[in-house]
């Protein structure tokens, strides 16, 4: 995942992860902990490239905000998605 700061400066991080949102979450919290980063604003833009099969897409962390507070169809989901707030926190 990558994203470009107000200086113009792209950071960018690898990780693992199942899906789009928690692969978002799991960067935030990898970039956030570095001193180098400037904040990162609900309107940011999320950069999220997958090795396999390729693809990129984008996302604001405002869209990873409600998806975490989105329904689920389950409570394994529910879980998960309380870890992952936890882990943007």
């Amino acid at each position: 995942m990558s994203f470009l700061d107000g200086r113009g400066i792209r950071h960018s991080v690898e990780v693992q992860a199942e899906t789009l949102f928690e692969a978002a979450v799991v960067a935030l919290q990898v970039l956030k902990s570095d001193s180098w980063t400037d904040p990162i604003g609900p309107s940011t833009r999320l950069d999220i490239e997958v090795r396999e099969p390729v693809t990129k897409h984008t996302v604001t962390l405002l869209q990873v905000e409600r998806w975490l507070q989105g329904s689920t169809p389950n409570p394994a989901e529910r879980i998960k998605k309380d870890r992952l707030k936890a882990m943007l926190k």
